[in-house]
């Protein structure tokens, strides 16, 4: 991979981690929610399963897709399903002590099985598979997937700090509700470009 390849896709990879879309946040609403020590496994199921999923892709699965267009609209309904429930989820997350026990963050393979029906996920994956290996060699892969994990721990991780630092003023059982509220209408309007694509 060249130099110039390389620092493209490092921008590529800076820029869609660290733009809002579903994970980002879910994140932010556990960052709120949780703190940042809690939602430590979430951040690293997000970081680690993408770069699984980026390799995984990058192996051949993307083949299996093209072999099976039904598959893509299956995907896109389960994508969107699920992210209705989890923005239902969070409108209705009660503060920590109300819940006690019961409030939890996200848990790592959640996060990680989570990537598989993120439909920002799989645009960034197929974008960085086909646009920056072009030789498509195990290699070129795997360097994909490093950049991506060294990249988007810390794009997340911000998020989960931002959520932490709102918290502070959160503090209200109003507020609150009012912030989940928001998180979970912007959980649903990131999924405005899958359900009507241009």
């Amino acid at each position: 991979m060249t130099y110039e390849l390389l620092t493209a896709l490092s921008l590529f990879a800076f820029v869609s981690s660290i733009t809002p879309g579903p994970n980002n946040l879910m994140l932010m609403a556990s960052g709120a929610n949780f703190g940042f020590r809690r939602t430590i496994p979430h951040m690293l199921g997000v970081a680690l399963g993408f770069v699984f999923m980026v390799l995984l892709v990058g192996a051949g699965l993307v083949q299996v897709f093209d072999a099976f267009p039904v598959s893509y609209i299956v995907l896109k309904v389960v994508s969107v399903a699920y992210l209705l429930w989890l923005a239902w989820k969070i409108a209705h997350a009660a503060p920590v002590k109300a819940k006690g026990a019961e409030g939890r963050p996200m848990t790592f393979l959640q996060a990680a099985a989570f990537q598989w029906v993120n439909p920002k996920a799989w645009a960034m994956a197929l974008t960085a598979i086909s646009a920056y290996t072009p030789d498509q060699t195990l290699a070129a892969i795997v360097l994909v997937g490093v950049v991506f994990g060294a990249i988007n721990l810390p794009s997340v991780g911000s998020w989960t700090v931002l959520g932490q630092q709102m918290a502070r003023f959160l503090t209200s059982p109003r507020r609150l509700v009012l912030f989940n509220w928001t998180m979970a209408a912007l959980l649903v309007a990131s999924l405005y470009p899958v359900i009507w694509p241009q």
